[in-house]
């Protein structure tokens, strides 16, 4: 009595458990489907018809290029699309707080930033100014600060050393202890024509590339590749800041092997280091690593971020005038800063044949830096960058900027991290910080002219830490894509030891060398369907999948063309188990093997068929009951004599299918060695098929005239399910006699 109530509650339990599938097959989306198999001819004739357009070529080019001059003068001003509606009450405080925030940053590290551009302080306040002004019309993004940026500065400075060295400037000396002194003046004021030159070109180059649209050029500047490049940047500006740091006297270098020569230099003379100015430098570089880091761990409490920059120039500038440390300590200072704004003039345009391959360097690398922080906060704050105008604008600041005496700018990490954490909305924050470069220029320049320039080297090593943490992509990398991690290690190497020119482009070619590795090296497999589902995916990955039989499904995930076309074909031979060429040798062999048994007129041997071929049977048959069906032959008696003959079995397999669901594009190569291939295989009474391309992709057939001779469109299907359903029950027709 007492089981009764037990197998009561099971029972219970399981219909609950049965209610409890229904309900959730019910509440599952279905999916089903019934339709006869297609292939590409009936989906031409019967499915799908091409729009037929009436407008003219004419016409199409007018529609591309019409647009009101309204539509023209917001797309070139983008200013014009938010300054009307600007909600003063909102952002105008919070643009207020972030721009005076951003310009104290930005008055030291302009400064910092010229020596890295081998050019007198002063330059860096102008190429703080102008570019930012005007970035605040053109630009596009709302947060990113523009102007001097080290990587960048490092490049021009590369390039003024090269072009303007000291030894153009070595005038012979009137004493006898002394054979020649440096002329500082002559000097200074070639380098500073070689980089406004160079600004100039970077200028054009970027405004002609916005307008051709090219804005897509920086995809080719891998994030990888970008990261280990501007690593490589932060060590060659910590090297070149060792000797301000110790205050000896050395040469700078440019070209290859720049970083490790002036590395030996300053170890070379080390023995004449200043100590104050040691001391001054450590003590700067100390006190703005604690500010940096109180700045990082309570940024979400500060309201501002504590201005060390701004501290450490005006203390070491107290410091350095009070003490008169340049006359009694021998510390090198900033030295003269004119008052003012320098009138406008024209670049010296003679310099620019030298000056050609380094402009394109600059502009790609200066867009590239620019457009990725853009993209970052744009993506943040939920509005979009356009790209070529971005490309336009740096352009613009650059090119006008260029004829005030400038150096070439982008964007800057640390200076766009301020603007945006201390609640700048627009470019009005911008404007502002420039109006305080500004003021410094006209008003106060003077001030900072007992500035020891260990300081500046302080906050320059100091603002390159972020980019020495990119030193943690290695590890991520190697966990994730070697191949990436390869980028990244070359950049950096590259970038190091040969400059940052030939580095970078050692990087880009190193990069594009891996796309084609990866489109040559494509990972290739034998698919199977997983059972009532019509999925078909890799019969040696997946358990569950079961490899149709007598048909090959051949899958490879890359496109096909020159460089690869060959790999694909040995691939599918490989894969798939069927060599057209052996199964070809081995009809010969038995057509050879026949013709002299029936000259012989002697009773028809039997024929031990030896040969290794993967998914086929080896049989004894007599060529007298000889019954061929695809490949396949029958056994028969075996009373007869037997004779031995090697050659290649006959294939099981009766069709392949090629799933052309990756391919996104094929040329005229690769649709020669495919059409080549159905060949060798109908020979041998294997039939190919196509599945799974997409309408694009046929286009580019029909243009290249791949559906001619043995290859028609009865032959390419839409899906891979409904090539194996064609396969599976219409027979491949014979292509020869047997």
């Amino acid at each position: 009595m007492s089981a009764l109530p037990a197998s009561g509650a099971r029972q219970e339990e399981e219909e609950g458990a049965a209610a409890a599938a229904m309900e959730e097959a019910h509440t599952q989306l279905m999916y089903k489907i019934e339709r006869p198999v297609y292939d590409e001819a009936f989906i031409r004739s019967q499915l799908l018809h091409r729009k037929e357009s009436s407008i003219t070529f004419r016409q199409r080019m007018a529609q591309k290029f019409r647009c009101s001059a309204k539509a023209a003068v917001l797309s070139f001003l983008p200013i014009l699309t938010w300054l009307p509606a600007y909600p003063v009450k909102q952002y105008l405080f919070q643009d207020v707080v972030s721009g005076l925030s951003t310009g104290v940053v930005q008055l030291p590290q302009g400064l910092a930033y010229a020596m890295l551009a081998a050019v007198p302080p002063v330059y860096g306040l102008y190429s703080s100014f102008y570019p930012v002004l005007l970035y605040t019309f053109f630009g596009t993004s709302r947060h990113i600060s523009v102007g001097t940026f080290a990587v960048i500065s490092l490049m021009i400075g590369g390039v003024a050393v090269r072009e303007a060295p000291d030894s153009m400037f070595l005038l012979p000396a009137n004493g006898s202890n002394v054979s020649t002194i440096l002329d500082v003046e002559a000097r200074d004021a070639r380098r500073v024509q070689v980089a406004v030159v160079l600004t100039t070109l970077v200028g054009i180059i970027q405004i002609v590339f916005g307008l051709l649209r090219f804005g897509f050029v920086a995809i080719y500047l891998t994030e990888p590749l970008v990261r280990g490049f501007t690593t490589a940047a932060a060590v060659h500006v910590v090297v070149s800041q060792l000797k301000y740091l110790l205050g000896v006297k050395t040469q700078r270098f440019s070209g290859p092997l720049s970083a490790i020569y002036s590395v030996k230099a300053v170890f070379s003379d080390i023995t004449s280091t200043n100590i104050t100015t040691l001391i001054l430098g450590l003590v700067c570089l100390v006190f703005l690593y604690i500010i940096k880091d109180l700045n990082e761990r309570f940024k979400k409490k500060l309201p501002i971020p504590i201005p060390g920059e701004i501290i450490v120039v005006i203390v070491s500038t107290g410091v350095s005038y009070g003490l008169s440390l340049s006359d009694s300590y021998s510390v090198d200072v900033v030295g003269k800063i004119p008052t003012g704004l320098l009138p406008p003039s024209v670049p010296e345009f003679s310099l620019l044949p030298n000056l050609i391959t380094d402009s394109f360097t600059v502009a790609i690398v200066g867009f590239s830096m620019g457009m990725s922080l853009a993209k970052t906060f744009a993506l943040k704050h939920n509005y979009s960058v356009d790209g070529n105008q971005e490309l336009i604008a740096l352009g613009l600041c650059n090119f006008i900027s260029s004829f005030f005496q400038t150096f070439a700018i982008t964007c800057s990490m640390s200076r766009s991290l301020v603007q945006e954490s201390t609640g700048g909305k627009t470019q009005i924050a911008g404007l502002l910080a420039s109006l305080v470069v500004l003021l410094v220029v006209v008003a106060i320049g003077f001030v900072f002219q007992p500035l020891p320039q260990t300081a500046l080297a302080a906050i320059i090593m100091v603002n390159l830490l972020g980019m020495f943490k990119q030193f943690r992509d290695i590890p991520t990398l190697w966990r994730t894509s070697k191949i990436e991690l390869a980028i990244w290690l070359v950049a950096f190497i590259a970038s190091v030891l040969l400059g940052l020119d030939y580095g970078l482009l050692v990087a880009v070619t190193f990069a594009i060398l891996t796309v084609i590795y990866r489109t040559q090296s494509p990972k290739s497999s034998v698919l199977g369907y997983v059972p009532g589902t019509g999925m078909y995916c890799d019969v040696d990955e997946y358990e569950e999948v079961v490899e149709c039989e007598r048909i090959k499904i051949f899958h490879s995930n890359s496109s096909i063309y020159f460089a690869n076309s060959d790999l694909y074909v040995n691939a599918l031979k490989e894969k798939t188990g069927v060599n057209p060429e052996r199964l070809q040798a081995s009809r010969k062999a038995r057509k050879k093997q026949k013709q002299k048994e029936n000259g012989s007129q002697k009773s028809p041997p039997k024929i031990r068929i030896d040969g290794m071929t993967e998914g086929v049977t080896h049989d004894v048959l007599s060529y007298a009951e000889e019954e061929q069906r695809n490949g396949q032959l029958a056994d028969t008696d075996e009373t007869d004599s037997m004779e031995v003959v090697f050659f290649e079995p006959l294939a099981s397999v009766h069709s392949i299918i090629l799933d052309w669901t990756s391919a996104t594009f094929i040329d005229s190569v690769g649709a020669k060695a495919i059409k080549q291939v159905i060949k060798e295989y109908a020979a041998v009474d294997v039939r190919v098929v196509i599945a799974g391309c997409s309408r694009t992709l046929v286009t580019e057939l029909d243009t290249l005239q791949f559906f001619t001779g043995i290859m028609t469109p009865e032959m390419m299907f839409p899906t891979v399910h409904d090539a194996m359903l064609y396969c599976q029950h219409s027979p491949p027709t014979k292509c020869h006699n047997q």
